[in-house]
């Protein structure tokens, strides 16, 4: 499928939810099934007229943009940071079997442990302002890219690597240009997960305690029965979230232009 038609497919499947939308919960249009009043639909699920009046309400009086660049702010630094910190960790472990065997139980433990208990210590490490959601978004974030960089490298290849020292190449230069290379590639595949872990970190972080935030706004219009205020906070979140994660796509193609395209390789 091409590129425009690919576009058009989604913007279709995308013109049907929001129509499907509109049925359910314009009062009048159908029949009620569900529920006895068929303005209940509208109060439980909203409407989505009055979801995009919210948002051209928010954008045009500019509303939001203080509460929507401290939300990226928080996710863009725990993004940042916990890849980082999970890409040097998960290169460490894998290339030192001593280090990743006295620290296997402690790591295991770690990730089991359910981020969300730790939002109220960090609130009591960081204060209530963006670093305190910031941790709790690098906790999300590290432990995905962690295991992918870890697995990455503990696979490849002994007969490349075998064949690379045959070739002069030193711990160095093993590094450069097998093992990361290596790693890349499930790096890359890590952090489009990461990147909606490190919105779910910032938004449950303002959910827990702040003053500003789109989570904030959420939780303000949940304190009112706003439901159409939340579906609009939701929708706002999510179209960042993709637009990051477009981001991702774009330096993935460009440090994995080494890497041969489905296809490519049975045409050699």
């Amino acid at each position: 499928m091409s590129g425009m038609r690919l576009r058009l497919a989604q913007l279709a499947v995308f013109g049907g939810v929001i129509g499907v939308w509109f049925v359910l919960t314009e009062p009048g249009l159908i029949p009620s099934f569900y529920f006895s009043n068929p303005h209940q639909a509208a109060f439980f699920f909203g409407q989505p007229v009055k979801v995009f009046g919210v948002l051209v309400d928010w954008f045009v009086s500019g509303s939001i943009y203080k509460h929507l660049g401290i939300t990226l702010f928080e996710t863009i630094m725990a993004f940042l940071i916990g890849t980082i910190a999970g890409l040097a960790m998960g290169l460490w472990l894998a290339l030192s079997a001593t280090a990743a065997a006295i620290l296997d139980p402690y790591v295991k433990a770690l990730n089991s442990m359910p981020r969300v208990i730790l939002a109220p210590i960090f609130a009591v490490w960081f204060g209530l302002g963006v670093w305190s959601k910031v941790a709790l978004g690098v906790t999300l974030v590290f432990f995905i890219v962690f295991f992918n960089v870890y697995q990455g490298v503990r696979e490849v290849s002994p007969t490349l690597l075998a064949n690379a020292r045959m070739l002069g190449a030193e711990r160095s230069g093993l590094l450069r240009f097998v093992y990361l290379p290596s790693a890349m590639s499930w790096v890359f595949s890590s952090l489009h997960t990461s990147v909606g872990l490190a919105f779910v970190g910032a938004v449950v972080g303002e959910y827990l305690g702040s003053a500003a935030g789109v989570g904030y706004l959420i939780l303000q219009a949940e304190g009112t029965f706003d439901i159409n205020t939340v579906f609009a906070g939701i929708l706002v979140l999510t179209a960042f979230a993709l637009v990051l994660d477009g981001a991702v796509s774009f330096f993935e193609k460009h440090f994995m232009r080494w890497q041969p395209k489905a296809g490519e390789t049975e045409k050699l």
